[in-house]
Formats: C-alpha cells, structure tokens, sequence
C-alpha cells in the first residue's frame, strides 16, 4: 500500500465491531489503527495524528462524545474529520454529537457501504489527493486519478515520491510542513527514512516543478520545514 494512504483511527470497545471496520477499511486501501477505549484513542491520536477517527459513542471511562470535544478544542487535531458511531437514534443525540464537533453521525446498526461512503466523503475533503481528485495550485495542475502533473499545460516528469510530495503540498497550499511531518505523510510511520532524505527529494521536486521554466514554487522555512507559495 501506498504510505500516502489516508490513516484511520477506529475506536470502538466492541472487538467484533472493530474487526468488521477494520476489515473494511483496510479493504478499502485504508491503513487501519485501532483503540478499545477513550484514553487510548487520546493517547494514539497524539502519537501518530491519523486523517479521520470514527468514534463510538458509549465507550468506558471517557465516553465518545469527550474524546470528541477534546480533538476539537486542540489547534493540532481540530481539522480531523471525526464520524461519531451511536445506538442513540434521538434527534437530541444527534444534535449534540454534532454540536460537540463530530463532522458526521451514523446510528447503528449502520450499513457498511453507507459508512465507507461517508469515510471517502469527509477524506475527499481532507485528502482529496488520496481520493483520486483533481487538485490545481496557480498553473499547476496534478490529476491523482492518472498519476499526471502539469505546468502551464506542459507535462512534468515526476517520480512517485515527488508526486506524493507535491499532491502533499498542493492538499494544503501556504501550510509550513516540518520534515518529519512529510516523512510520516509521505514514506509512512513505519520506515525509517533520514530526514536529509526529505531535502534530496525536495530538490528532486523544485527542478521537476521548473523544468520548462517558472519561479519555484515551493518555500523553505528556515528551522520549520517547507511549503507551497
């Protein structure tokens, strides 16, 4: 699989629950991480920021709903979609999950298709690059369906990890990305990779960007990292 596929937190106290969420995301082309309860899932967000959560709602000690209120009040984790799981079908429920940040709210017993459809919802929206989207920044142009990048219309020549780069810098034009933040986006958590590798492909990605021409568009700043425009 490819390290540029979306990470997504499952937290849910029932073991058959999250094999069968598990089994499907991971169908899906998903990489999977797994919490049995509150405190857990808190503890592996902060370790390892995944790109969605899906929460249930009634977990012991601190509930769903508090895990949720948590990421949401945080600047790091605020942005991570977060679909709330719930045997709750009151409309007050549903209200309230959402009220505290959830970005979605499915009632069980829930149709898998239907959740997987939500989970590419909320992820097109996020990573719209790992969802095959068209992304587009000034004259450049890169279609994550046909794996092709152009400037000005001109085809660019880029090897897949420049490409993983670039579809990393043009999901979030202007965010300043550390080293070990695109490490982890872009070769995954589980390979170790020097951070000067990260600097050697940058380079890779700056001439491909120019080779017909054009300012660079890419910015580096100083002790932070890297960033588009």
């Amino acid at each position: 699989m490819s390290a540029a596929q979306p990470t997504v937190l499952v937290v849910e106290d029932e073991a058959s629950q999250r094999e069968v969420l598990s089994y499907n995301l991971e169908a899906e082309g998903f990489r999977v991480a797994m919490a049995e309860n509150g405190e857990e899932a808190l503890l592996l967000v902060a370790e390892e920021t995944p790109d969605l959560v899906v929460l249930d709602w009634m977990l012991p000690n601190v509930s769903g709903i508090e895990v949720c209120r948590r990421l949401k009040s945080r600047s790091e984790t605020r942005a991570i979609p977060v679909i709330m799981l719930s045997a709750r079908t009151e409309e007050v429920d549903r209200v309230r999950g959402l009220e505290t940040g959830a970005d979605d709210y499915v009632v069980k017993p829930f149709s898998v298709v239907e959740l997987m459809a939500r989970v590419r919802a909320q992820l097109r929206r996020t990573r719209p690059a790992t969802m095959g989207e068209r992304l587009e920044y000034l004259d450049i142009l890169l279609d994550a369906e046909t794996h092709k990048v152009t400037r000005a219309d001109a085809p660019l020549k880029l090897g897949p990890t420049e490409f993983r780069l670039l579809s990393t810098f043009m999901e979030k034009p202007g965010r300043v990305w550390s080293r070990e933040q695109l490490l982890d986006r872009v070769w995954g958590r589980d390979i170790y990779v020097d951070t000067r590798t990260v600097d050697v492909h940058i380079g890779r990605l700056r001439k491909a960007l120019c080779q017909h021409g054009g300012e660079d568009p890419l910015r580096t700043v100083r002790g932070a990292g890297y960033a588009l425009g």
